[in-house]
């Protein structure tokens, strides 16, 4: 039997001195204030800038952040489209099999206009969240975010900005930008983000080429619209002819400076999977360098 410490409260330990099981709180992960990453790591939890709730911060299995409401609710509560769960810190929309699950925070947010389908099943937790802003704001503790003004309206149509095609690991991703203009997210010595793009000084650069449009993944009445450019060839920045590890630089978005650098990640990769439908306003008839402007877009 341990000797009994004086610190110890009376409910943390038996008459005998010997510690008492008790529960203790998940804590949710957050940054260290010292770490060089800006990153969001699995149930970091914040307050929702409209209503003052608070949110869990997850990854979707797409890389995307997403947003959930902190506790889980009856699937049977929950319309379908509406229900998400978390398996090993990665957010997917569904439910898993277990009689709860999880909801995004716009679907309860008290800011965001009530949802006709989830008016009926969710209105009681609704509720409880407008009583807790009014209580928040009531305290003072919490300012609502202004909405943004919209942007004015403009007779010139805005063109739309580049995104180049990239083939990497055999597979179609679209790039946020040019190739040449990507940024890359490591972090400097400063804590600031780096300023140099994937291609400074870089010598595993891809080559333009064309390949078929692939078939888009859309199902349905939607596929139909896609089925016109199957067949027709797209301009594409292969990078498959590189070695793994070039292009897992560029898969990672890191510039040659940091490709074996230990620096940690101040921003998220902008890789998104190429889709004919959704993506068919970026694809294009010839590559770049072959007639007067990237040649004639098939949309």
């Amino acid at each position: 039997m341990r000797p009994i410490n004086p610190a110890d409260s009376p409910d943390s330990v038996h008459w005998d001195g010997s510690s008492r099981p008790g529960h203790r709180p998940q804590r949710a992960l957050r940054l260290h204030p010292a770490t060089r990453t800006r990153l969001l790591r699995a149930a970091q939890r914040k307050p929702c800038p409209r209503c003052g709730n608070l949110m869990e911060w997850y990854y979707r299995d797409d890389g995307r952040p997403i947003p959930l409401h902190p506790g889980e609710i009856p699937t049977t509560s929950a319309p379908e489209h509406h229900r998400w769960h978390v398996l090993e810190g990665i957010a997917h929309r569904g439910a898993d099999g277990t009689p709860w699950c999880r909801l995004l925070h716009q679907a309860l947010c008290p800011a965001v206009a009530r949802d006709t389908v989830t008016a009926d099943s969710l209105d009681q937790l609704r509720r409880q969240l407008a009583v807790n802003t009014r209580r928040l704001l009531d305290a003072h503790r919490f300012t609502p975010k202004p909405a943004a003004a919209p942007p004015p309206v403009t007779d010139t149509a805005v063109p739309r900005p580049r995104r180049d095609v990239v083939q990497l690991f055999h597979t179609l991703y679209l790039a946020p930008s040019r190739v040449e203009e990507m940024p890359c997210v490591s972090v400097t010595i400063r804590r600031s983000r780096c300023p140099r793009t994937l291609t400074h000084q870089a010598r595993d650069t891809g080559t333009w080429t064309t390949v078929p449009v692939p078939p888009g993944r859309a199902r349905g009445p939607q596929r139909e619209l896609t089925e016109h450019l199957t067949g027709t060839t797209m301009a594409v920045y292969d990078l498959s002819h590189l070695p793994y590890l070039s292009q897992l630089r560029w898969r990672t978005q890191h510039c040659p400076v940091h490709a074996d650098s230990p620096a940690a990640d101040i921003a998220l990769t902008t890789w998104e999977l190429f889709d004919a439908f959704v993506h068919h306003q970026y694809i294009t008839t010839a590559t770049p360098g072959i007639g007067p402007s990237m040649g004639e877009r098939l949309c």
